[in-house]
């Protein structure tokens, strides 16, 4: 009953974490032990590709772990016209069930959440396919050196995407990757065109082509780039990494095994403070799995819990919690980010649709990359993402992305017991800058935008907020606190850099203070990323796999 009970409530990021009485004690009574080259916590976004890369070296053994299980086949995971229905509706079959504190900024509580399934956040996401921008990546190389220097990160994109569609810099964009990309849809609809029209008159940027071209990320777009193979179909991690091979031991030559409803509880250490393997509970029955080299983990939004239930943290949050430290690391869990979005409301020309009726997976009417409006800031800096969307017949939505928000949260547990949900809190909107900024994307870009429309089809008028709303800085600030939300975009709260910069791990995700333990997903991210936080995740996966692979040789 407590095992059913804790899959069905508590939800850690890619595996899911049972508590015991005490996750310091060693008592458990161990059915038998697996044993492998390298171990890879995790089957989501990140981690289903590092456990493929790893294991293309057929020298290598690799356990992969997840609490979820392979769900590909699923129709609301398979079918991509679903997409933008599974995160609102967080069904508790793909997603795991938690929130966060109330936010300060409105009292509201969010969910910290990703996906309860091999894929992870890529196997319930909207499928947008953002890289980031080479100013975005410039901020990694300025802190971390030639490791993650702007042209390697490019190189990675290329070498990773399958990409289906057009371009202005053929030499930037991957054909043979393994990772499907679909721009769709083939045709704009009259929405979408209608919209970015405005756009650019309203913003003064010219229509791009592709926004992951490296010389165009400003501007808006009539076409999204999509995680999709050319079918429409979703493509996730698992598709892509782990189709045909992780069933069984030995396939293909293969020495890869995956072992699904695999709950960790832990990390093992040795008195040298070397990882040796994880603690895990799968269907009731307690296991070990030894690493005989590395130990990745990739649990996504959860890996500072798995570090901090491990003894890796702050030393009096750990004491108080019952964890006898076994390294002092301060900034676990200190710098967590996310993105903050609001939707505007318009009507519509009720013959337009926002995606062709013969192309539902399709998804959005349009979208921008946009600097921030506010008076002062840089104009070539990415900072604003605004997607075009019809919720219904007769109606227009553009939802805002704040995308470098200098907001930050943080994840502390409260207990040692991992029963226990984290807390974690984004704080968003809690630095003044980042309030204003919203601000002033209602009053200059939404403003603007809806005078646009509506002379190119009276039909788009702006509905909500209101001009009178928009006009009054009391009543824009009411609005923004009850209408903010989040997407599942969290970077940071593992993060990348120097030590005594809030780092956690280093420029290729080492766990300071110990050995063996490397960090690959989103939380190593040590700058909000100026889009969507999946295509970094993949991207991450292959430069740290890689860099593994070449500290293994002899």
């Amino acid at each position: 009953m407590r095992i059913a009970f804790l899959r069905a409530l508590v939800m850690v990021g890619t595996c899911l974490f049972v508590g015991t009485s005490s996750l310091q004690s060693t008592d458990h009574k161990i059915a038998k032990s697996f044993h492998a080259d390298y171990v890879v916590v995790g089957m989501g976004t990140a981690g289903a590709g590092i456990a493929k890369l790893l294991s293309d070296n057929q020298k290598n053994s690799v356990i992969g772990l997840d609490a979820g299980r392979n769900q590909d086949s699923d129709a609301p995971i398979r079918n991509s016209f679903m997409a933008n229905d599974l995160e609102p509706s967080y069904y508790a079959t793909y997603f795991y069930q938690q929130e966060q504190k109330p936010e300060p900024f409105n009292g509201m509580q969010y969910h910290y959440t990703t996906g309860y399934l091999w894929g992870g956040g890529s196997s319930i996401n909207g499928e947008q396919y953002v890289q980031g921008t080479n100013q975005n990546f410039q901020q990694w190389q300025d802190l971390l050196g030639s490791a993650w220097s702007v042209q390697r990160i490019r190189r990675a994109y290329k070498a990773l995407e399958k990409y289906n569609g057009n371009t202005t810099n053929p030499s930037a964009r991957g054909t043979s990757g393994p990772v499907d990309i679909r721009q769709a849809p083939k045709s704009p609809s009259v929405m979408a065109q209608k919209f970015v029209t405005a756009v650019s008159v309203a913003t003064g940027f010219p229509e791009i082509l592709d926004y992951n071209d490296p010389n165009t990320p400003l501007g808006p777009f009539t076409r999204w780039q999509l995680y999709q193979d050319p079918n429409g179909t979703r493509e996730n991690s698992s598709r892509a990494y782990l189709e045909g091979i992780g069933r069984t031991k030995g396939k293909d030559k293969r020495k890869l095994q995956i072992l699904s409803k695999a709950t960790v509880l832990r990390i093992l250490f040795n008195k040298h403070k070397k990882a040796i393997g994880v603690l895990i509970e799968r269907e009731g029955t307690f296991y070990k799995v030894m690493a005989k080299k590395k130990i990745i983990l990739s649990a996504g939004v959860f890996s500072p819990k798995v570090l901090l239930l491990s003894g890796i943290g702050p030393k009096k949050l750990l004491r108080s919690q019952g964890i006898e430290p076994l390294v002092d690391s301060p900034n676990v869990g200190k710098a967590l980010a996310n993105h903050v979005l609001i939707t505007a409301l318009f009507t519509a020309n009720l013959q337009d649709a926002g995606v062709p009726a013969d192309d539902p997976n399709a998804l959005y009417a349009g979208g921008a990359f946009l600097p921030d409006p506010t008076l002062g800031s840089d104009q070539n800096t990415r900072t604003v993402q605004l997607i075009g969307m019809s919720p219904a017949q007769g109606t227009f939505a553009v939802t805002a992305l704040l995308l470098t928000p200098k907001s930050r949260g943080q994840v502390e547990i409260q207990s040692s017991d991992a029963l226990k949900p984290v807390l974690a809190c984004d704080n968003i909107l809690s630095n003044a800058e980042d309030l204003n900024a919203f601000k002033n994307i209602f009053r200059v870009y939404i403003t603007n935008i809806a005078t646009q429309l509506a002379a190119i089809d009276p039909s788009y008028q702006l509905v909500s907020p209101t001009l009178d709303i928009i006009n009054d800085d009391a009543k824009l600030t009411d609005f923004i606190m009850a209408n903010a939300n989040i997407p599942h975009h969290w970077t940071g709260s593992c993060r990348m850099a120097p030590r005594d910069q809030g780092g956690v791990v280093d420029q290729y995700g080492h766990v300071y203070g110990v050995k063996n333990l490397i960090v690959a997903d989103t939380s190593i991210i040590p700058f909000p990323n100026d889009g969507n936080t999946s295509a970094p995740s993949f991207m991450l996966a292959r430069v740290i796999a890689k860099q593994i692979l070449r500290e293994s040789r002899p």
